[in-house]
């Protein structure tokens, strides 16, 4: 007897009986985007009734300081003329709105020259993101390919983690890719090791060659293709784009896979379609991508560091001035969730890739030893 399951772990399942075992990668993307029952493309995820919050929902305060860096990055651009302004997977369209409400308070000229593109596969978060963008001229894409060719600012909040990523595992016979298939004892879904073919074979970073068996190494292709588009995009046309995630500095061995449900962890292969998927950004990677087309990396640096450096406490202090007595704790605790030691503030980092003679853009005067750029 079949134990219950999603209809989308039906449908894997017979993915699976037809042609045999899948990916990881596949098999998050099957799990987020399926077009009828992919867990992005029916669902709200965010807020309290949600899966998971991210720093928009948290704190009004992380879009005015974002807001306040494109103003700012653009007026060291010389202020063009014409710019667009892209988020990639920009949720209920929070942080665009922040964004926005900021920006046209300190920069009538900045407001004149922009253009707002956003890019979004989610039918039901596109819905949410048109009600509270309605007072605002907006163009939707499904991906970066379509977005003109012009000066942008692009920006990236809890995009990259969402990614579907390939995991390898070390054995005694060397590098195994690692699928999904139907463990046929106990009639469940089941992670297995499946030699990987030559013309398959990815070039493993200097960083992991001592891998001992069993360690498991992530490498996201399509993460690094985005950013290769969004690097391209910068040298080409200028300006800059602002990537901020949750990850690690450095290239390193390690799973990171994870699912949340009802804002708790969860099994990755249990509750397909309704429950979120995500892995942690190899910024490292990502820097790398960068720099070999020809543009300049700054970071990554931890959230703490750059929310401080931008005036994270002075804003939030000018700000509990104002508003009513009752909504100062939750002001002050958003604040101090964003930049916590013990928690986002640290394990979150902030990137921005400029031109290469791009100035060192604001909250990235120093890197994470505290050097000077």
């Amino acid at each position: 007897m079949l134990p219950i399951v999603t209809p989308l772990e039906l449908r894997l399942r017979h993915i699976i009986k037809t042609a045999g075992s899948i990916s990881v990668a596949r098999f998050m993307q099957i799990a987020l985007s399926d077009p009828e029952f992919g867990y992005y493309q029916t669902r709200d995820p965010l807020g309290v009734q949600g899966d998971f919050i991210t720093s928009p929902e948290i704190s009004q305060i992380f879009g005015e300081i974002i807001g306040l860096w494109c103003v700012v990055t653009w007026q060291n651009a010389g202020r063009p003329r014409n710019i667009i302004l892209v988020e990639l997977g920009p949720g209920r369209g929070t942080l665009m709105s922040d964004i926005l409400e900021t920006t046209k308070k300190v920069s009538q000229e900045f407001i004149n020259a922009l253009k707002v593109h956003l890019i979004e596969t989610s039918p039901v978060l596109k819905k949410l993101q048109k009600a509270v963008l309605k007072d605002y001229e907006i163009t939707w894409h499904n991906d970066i390919e379509t977005i003109p060719s012009e000066p942008a600012l692009i920006i990236a909040n809890e995009f990259f983690d969402a990614l579907p990523t390939e995991q390898y595992v070390m054995t005694k016979d060397g590098w195994y890719q690692r699928h999904i298939t139907v463990d046929q004892e106990y009639d469940k879904l089941s992670f297995i090791n499946v030699p990987i073919t030559k013309e398959e074979s990815p070039i493993f970073p200097h960083q992991i060659s001592n891998a001992k068996i069993g360690s498991i190494f992530e490498r996201n292709d399509i993460s690094e293709g985005i950013m290769k588009s969004i690097a391209e995009r910068t040298r080409d046309n200028g300006i800059a784009s602002l990537i901020i995630d949750y990850g690690h500095t450095q290239t390193q061995l390690g799973e990171t896979l994870q699912a949340v449900k009802s804002h708790n962890y969860h099994n990755p292969l249990t509750d397909m379609g309704e429950i979120d998927l995500t892995s942690h950004v190899d910024f490292q990677a990502l820097a790398a991508t960068s720099e070999s087309l020809g543009v300049r990396v700054h970071g990554p640096i931890t959230q703490r560091d750059f929310f401080r450096t931008l005036g994270i406490q002075q804003r939030t202090t000018i700000l509990a001035g104002k508003v009513e007595g009752g909504q100062v704790p939750l002001l002050l605790e958003g604040s101090r969730r964003l930049i916590a030691k013990d928690g986002m503030g640290t394990l979150f980092k902030v990137m921005a890739i400029t031109t290469k003679r791009g100035e060192t853009p604001a909250g990235f005067e120093f890197d994470l030893l505290g050097n000077q750029s």
